[in-house]
């Protein structure tokens, strides 16, 4: 029931673990969150001693975590739990119709309340896309345990997204262009040749694997339209109430180890992406040369190896009592 007792269902175990690779526990719940629920998924245990868990914060708004499940390859492979959620609005969570929900206080809080619930006292995060604003917005607070940071395509002002975005869009051959601009203009953006011209943008600068793999698809087929339009909207063109933000100017007060990852042909461009990572004492910027906007699923082994090695350094830093990397 919305607002009840955190819901956990109980483990499930992989019988047989490849040679090399971890047997790993997956464990299933809900968050109580604002009288809602926020559904979660944990691959591996945390507070089971060993590696520093990931806590993952989706992009969006309004889409499902399962296109960054390449992620749980952690689990597997290094010992690493890796916590997933959808966002109250998305997924598996509670969808509520109330527009004051639909703002970045409420996201960034439920990065709390996931923390707590879980007993993450100790923990990294990955935000990508839209879930960096929302992990930059969180670290920015200065929370105790947060270990690392990890910036995965990042943007850290909506005008300067909206800026690259519309010069990418002008990259598109100018009959793409011109449908898009007339159902923009006439708005009549749920018209398949809208969605056509449109879908060109993202296999150009989301994902340029063909097909996109199934767990993409699963995400972008269970989009929550509403929730994007109202703190987002177009890529190239930011009507929602996100549209002026931006945190650029306290990009300096990070102080703790942070990775930035972005693909080559990146949405977030890497002269976007760049800008962020020079403002950010002592980050680490890897760009992906084969990706879009997921290298996690376009260079999934290259990508999880960089993680990895990354939140190892972290993980040795914070045992020696340091901040930094």
């Amino acid at each position: 029931m919305p607002g009840g007792a955190p819901v956990r269902t109980p483990p499930r175990w992989n019988a047989q673990p490849s040679p090399g690779r971890h047997v790993v526990a997956v464990t299933e719940g809900t968050v109580r969150f604002r009288g809602h629920r926020t559904w979660y998924r944990c691959v591996g245990l945390p507070g089971s001693g060993g590696r520093i868990p990931l806590l993952v914060i989706n992009g969006g708004p309004g889409c499902p975590h399962d296109y960054l499940q390449d992620l749980a390859g952690l689990a597997d492979e290094h010992g690493r739990p890796v916590v997933f959620y959808d966002q109250l609005g998305c997924g598996r969570s509670d969808h509520p119709d109330d527009p004051a929900l639909r703002v970045m206080e409420t996201f960034v809080d439920e990065v709390a309340a996931v923390r707590e619930t879980l007993g993450l006292d100790r923990a990294h995060v990955l935000g990508h896309s839209w879930g960096s604003q929302v992990a930059l917005e969180y670290a920015l607070g200065q929370p105790p345990g947060l270990t690392g940071l990890v910036l995965a395509g990042p943007l850290a002002s909506a005008p300067d997204y909206q800026a690259e975005a519309r010069r990418l869009k002008e990259s598109l051959p100018s009959e793409l262009q011109d449908v898009i601009d007339r159902h923009e203009a006439d708005g009549t953006t749920g018209d398949p040749e809208y969605q056509e011209a449109a879908l060109e943008f993202y296999r150009r600068w989301l994902c340029r694997l063909e097909p996109w793999p199934e767990h993409v698809v699963r995400s972008f087929t269970q989009w929550n339209e509403v929730l994007y339009e109202a703190m987002w909207g177009a890529e190239w063109n930011i009507t929602g109430n996100l549209k002026d933000w931006d945190v650029t100017s306290r990009l300096g007060e990070l102080d703790l180890p942070v990775l930035v990852t972005s693909g080559r042909h990146d949405a977030t461009t890497p002269a976007m992406v760049g800008r962020i990572a020079e403002r950010i004492r002592g980050a680490e910027w890897v760009v992906f040369e084969e990706s879009a906007h997921l290298p996690s699923v376009e260079e999934p082994d290259r990508y999880r190896q960089v993680l990895e090695a990354f939140l190892a350094r972290a993980d040795a830093a914070e045992g020696a009592g340091r901040r930094r990397i």
